[in-house]
């Protein structure tokens, strides 16, 4: 089984206590959460195109084998206004992950009104092409892009599909699991439907603590996604408090009982 757990960002203040020791230094946390996992979403990257000397430092705090996922910037995935030169500035800036051997991959997140419509549809190519060979998995927040359609395009393109968990609303992605390409992924968002869209702060609507049989939902799941595609790359983004490490934690733990 291929399958590699971590959490969507690492760098949280409210992690201190629940996950990093007090006295634990701010720039070790990273070498710290990377004695338990192997992989890690990087999220900054969605509020600014990364710096390759930033990205260097992180680079030089992980063991051999530690893999990256790097959120795209919201200029290519929500502003999508002639995304080319973005595209560009970031693939230059993920040089030192790529030379390192420890880059997974991009994932592009669409916001709810990203439809699934010819246009969109077009600009999804357009990303493809600007990111040449690079693995790019797309998350869909709109649930009329679930179809055989999509998948079937997706898979054309090379292109991952982002598997989610998240509330029950009938206009989101609901829990499927499909691979479209060499890389299968999961993002785990929590199940705070109350706080999911009304919150007075962003984290609210991932403050959640998973329940085992929720977990327990995935097994088979994670089974097929990982018969399907080389390599799972699954991300607990439940980060308030540190509950996304209690999640990746409990996850394996799952997982480790079918070995």
């Amino acid at each position: 089984m291929t399958v590699l757990i971590g959490t969507s960002g690492f760098s949280y203040t409210d992690w201190v206590g629940p996950v990093y020791p007090a006295d634990l230094p701010k720039e070790e946390w990273l070498s710290y959460y990377a004695n338990e996992f192997a992989t890690c979403e990087l999220n900054f990257s969605f509020y600014r195109i990364p710096d390759s000397r930033s990205l260097a430092r992180m680079v030089a705090k992980v063991p051999d084998g530690f893999v990256f996922s790097v959120k795209a910037f919201q200029g290519i995935t929500h502003e999508r206004k002639e995304p080319e030169t973005l595209i560009k500035r970031s693939v230059d800036a993920l040089a030192p992950l790529l030379d390192a051997g420890k880059f997974a991959c991009v994932l592009a997140q669409f916001p709810h009104s990203f439809h699934a419509n010819q246009a969109n549809r077009a600009y999804i190519r357009r990303l493809r092409e600007g990111f040449g060979d690079l693995p790019v998995v797309v998350e869909f927040r709109s649930r009329d892009w679930v179809s055989a359609q999509t998948f079937s395009e997706l898979r054309a393109l090379g292109l991952g599909f982002c598997c989610v968990d998240q509330p029950d609303f009938r206009n989101l992605i609901p829990r499927v699991a499909m691979a479209t390409s060499s890389i299968a992924y999961v993002r785990f968002h929590g199940r705070n439907a109350d706080k999911w869209w009304q919150h007075d702060e962003a984290w609210e609507r991932y403050d959640y603590t998973y329940r085992e049989d929720e977990l327990e939902e995935w097994v088979p799941k994670v089974q097929h996604l990982d018969a399907e595609a080389p390599l799972t790359l699954i991300y607990m983004n439940n980060h308030w408090q540190g509950q996304a490490v209690g999640t990746a934690r409990q996850l394996q733990s799952l997982l480790r009982g079918l070995d």
